[in-house]
C-alpha cells in the first residue's frame, strides 16, 4: 500500500481515528492523506462537536468564520494543518471537499488513487440511522477500495 485516505469528520472521537490511519500508514510506509468534508454548516454550530474534531485548543474557530461555506473550509484546512502537527509528520496530505459525506470520500479516493480509507463509526439511535444513513455503510457499499473502520463513541456525553 502506497496511499492511505484518512476521513476524519466532525466528530471528537476523529482524533483517535487520525493516530490509528497514521499509524497504519507509517507501519505500511504509505502517504497519509488527511481529508474532511465540509457538508453542512448546520453541523458545526452544535455545541455537541465543539471544538471541530476533538482537538481541544487545536483550532481557533470564531463563529464569523463558521458561517459560511468558505469559512468553513478554511477552518477545516487550517485543522487539518494543526492535526498534521500533532501526528508528527509534515509530509501528511491535508484535503477538504464540499459535498455530500460519503460520496467526497469515494470521489477523494478515487481521484487520488488510495490503496486504502481509513474512517470512524459513531452509534447511533436506530431512528436516526434509518432517516439518516451511514455514512461508512454508504462508503462500505460503493467502495472497491479497503476499507478498516475505527469504531468510536462520543465519549463526552
Amino acid at each position: 500500500m502506497k496511499k492511505i485516505l484518512i476521513a476524519l469528520d466532525y466528530n471528537p472521537t476523529a482524533k483517535k481515528v487520525a493516530e490509528i490511519g497514521f499509524s497504519l500508514a507509517k507501519a505500511m510506509n504509505a502517504k497519509a492523506i488527511l481529508l474532511h468534508v465540509v457538508a453542512n454548516a448546520v453541523y458545526y454550530a452544535s455545541t455537541d462537536y465543539s471544538p471541530i474534531m476533538g482537538f481541544t485548543g487545536y483550532m481557533d474557530t470564531r463563529q464569523k468564520q463558521l458561517d459560511s461555506i468558505d469559512g468553513l473550509k478554511l477552518a477545516s484546512l487550517n485543522f487539518l494543518e494543526k492535526s498534521k502537527r500533532h501526528l508528527g509528520d509534515e509530509n501528511i496530505t491535508t484535503l477538504v471537499k464540499e459535498g455530500d459525506f460519503a460520496d467526497s470520500i469515494l470521489e477523494a479516493a478515487k481521484e487520488l488513487h488510495v490503496d486504502a480509507i481509513v474512517m470512524g463509526t459513531h452509534s447511533r439511535k436506530w431512528l436516526e440511522e434509518i432517516l439518516m444513513g451511514s455514512v461508512t455503510e454508504k462508503v462500505l457499499h460503493q467502495s472497491s477500495i479497503p476499507l478498516l473502520i475505527i469504531p468510536t463513541r462520543n465519549t463526552s456525553k
